[in-house]
């Protein structure tokens, strides 16, 4: 590939701010990696809309990034991972890469007593594409899955540290400990802002599983397969673009993010096809 295309950016999108804790991972492990980062705020949450809209959604930003001339794509949302990343990959010319997939598989390599948690929205839930997955590598894997519906917007809401999202955490997490689980995937992207409590909850014996650290991990295999890292000297550019809320978001970036981003463009993303 060519060192203009090979320094095109990545493509980063989830239905909020969630997906930041991914992009947070690339920035970290690829610091030359330009990024373009779209955040469906309009519209969030994913979690409870049906299959079909998911999809929809996802083709819309998508068509959006293309116009960005991004070199490959990460679906930073487990439900849009779960609902819409086989339909797309299949009609996309550029690489795509999901957030369940790495979650799943380190899982399954790290479980001893061969129980796994998965917390997620109740669409990532209900898909069953994680038990999916980890059973396809190993049959007597039992997986136990319990959907946290009220994580995503106390996390939006910046509730990362408060009573109530202890109190919350605590009703939730009840029965996964008793199933006596050892790895937990956090298996929505917004849920590492909350490891510290989740982990407090279960317990030092359960190994917390960060699908964005491993879909970074991914990424990076991916491009160097592909042949289309940045060049080493590159300077990366980032762009965060959102559906609403822009200075919102802006302050939630600004505090997880190593960057002082001064721009956040509001887009009207449905203004965007919703085929590819």
């Amino acid at each position: 590939m060519s060192d203009s295309f090979n320094n095109s950016p990545i493509g980063v999108f989830d239905s909020g701010v969630g997906g930041l804790t991914v992009a947070r991972e690339i920035l970290r492990q690829y610091s030359n990696e330009s990024i373009v980062y779209f955040g469906d705020t309009a519209r969030v949450p994913y979690g409870s809309k049906s299959k079909d809209i998911i999809i929809r959604y996802s083709k819309q930003i998508i068509n959006f990034l293309k116009t960005k001339d991004v070199k490959a794509i990460v679906v930073a949302c487990n439900t849009a991972s779960a609902y819409a990343l086989d339909e797309v990959e299949r009609e996309l010319d550029i690489p795509i890469i999901g957030v369940v997939k790495p979650g799943a598989k380190v899982a399954a390599r790290t479980t001893k007593n061969r129980r796994v948690g998965i917390i997620g929205t109740e669409g990532t839930i209900n898909s069953g594409l994680y038990t999916k997955i980890i059973q396809g590598i190993d049959k007597d894997i039992t997986v136990y899955g319990k959907a946290c519906p009220l994580f995503a917007p106390l996390v939006e809401e910046g509730m990362l540290h408060d009573s109530i999202t202890d109190e919350v955490a605590a009703r939730y997490l009840e029965e996964l400990k008793k199933e006596d689980v050892d790895s937990l995937i956090l298996g929505c992207t917004h849920y590492p802002l909350l490891r510290d409590t989740i982990g407090e909850i279960m317990g030092e014996s359960v190994n917390l599983v960060n699908p964005a650290y491993e879909t970074a991990v991914g990424l990076g295999s991916l491009m160097d397969e592909l042949g289309i890292q940045a060049s080493s000297d590159h300077e990366a550019i980032y762009e965060f673009y959102v559906s609403d809320a822009a200075e919102k978001f802006k302050r939630f970036a600004n505090s997880i993010l190593p960057l002082d981003i001064e721009k956040i463009q509001q887009i009207d993303i449905e203004e965007y096809s919703t085929s590819l």
